[in-house]
């Protein structure tokens, strides 16, 4: 098994930017990657929809940082526009969105609902068109710049038993990036995306089977599932100007075998 690698420092790759960061509450991705901008020298702005989480979630990141917490329902369009309004409110500009939200579940495609179907796409894929909308029109009007990094899933290129409505919203966050980075070179902003695979966190392993968390982990040539921060790492370095010719893509996070 290949080790977990020591903690980074930061390297002041984000220095003075302004990040919004969707779904960042928990103990996921979202919130390593609000910490890692943090430490990354930038101001954050971390959102979710639970309140109480994200209240706890923004007093424990304001050791790293200047935090703001705005609370935000990605399927709900005016939510996500007080989002970006506040940010801007609160720091002056946007610099960086990191689209962090999504909703899964295991369900066979016989059982699924309309509405199962629905919401798992409404929050992972329309909620990150909402925010990315939202944040393109604000880069525009601050006359261009800017970086938004998807989060998008191994499972939009992958098949696995029961994710349908997920593998579905994810391979649509990537087409999404691809053409939204298309729509926004003009601008100067730059939209790419990460694929991960699996990352453990308490949340993931409470929701998921251990038969299935052991079959995930057997296909890491490294031996383990990534942690959460090794993941936020490939988003800080798409969000800084050190991927400053990369747009459009779509980077797998992953030691999965071929």
């Amino acid at each position: 098994m290949i080790p977990v690698p020591k903690y980074p420092e930061g390297a002041n790759l984000l220095r003075d930017k302004v990040v919004v960061v969707t779904a960042a509450a928990g103990t996921g991705i979202g919130s390593a990657v609000a910490r890692r901008a943090l430490e990354e020298g930038a101001r954050v702005v971390v959102s979710d929809q639970h309140e109480r989480r994200l209240a706890e979630k923004a007093a424990e990141l304001a050791e790293f940082g200047e935090v703001y917490a705005i609370a935000c329902d990605v399927t709900r369009e005016e939510r996500v526009q007080a989002l970006i309004d506040g940010a801007v409110s609160r720091f002056g500009r946007l610099d960086v969105l990191i689209n962090n939200a999504g909703l899964g579940g295991t369900k066979s495609l016989l059982e699924m609902t309309d509405e199962e179907w629905s919401r798992v796409l409404d929050v992972t894929l329309n909620g990150t068109f909402r925010a990315t909308r939202a944040a393109l029109r604000r880069f525009a009007a601050q006359g261009g710049g800017g970086a938004i990094v998807n989060n998008a899933s191994v499972l939009g290129w992958r098949a696995q038993e029961g994710q349908a409505h997920y593998a579905a919203a994810k391979a649509g966050v990537m087409a999404l990036t691809r053409c939204a980075a298309v729509d926004a070179a003009h601008c100067g902003v730059r939209v790419n995306a990460v694929a991960p695979s699996i990352a453990m966190h308490p949340f993931l392993a409470k929701v998921t089977s251990d038969e299935l968390l052991a079959e995930l982990t057997a296909r890491e040539v490294s031996g383990r599932a990534a942690e959460p921060w090794e993941v936020a790492n490939v988003m800080v370095f798409l969000a800084s100007e050190y991927a400053s010719y990369l747009t459009g893509e779509v980077v797998s996070v992953s030691s999965q075998h071929a």
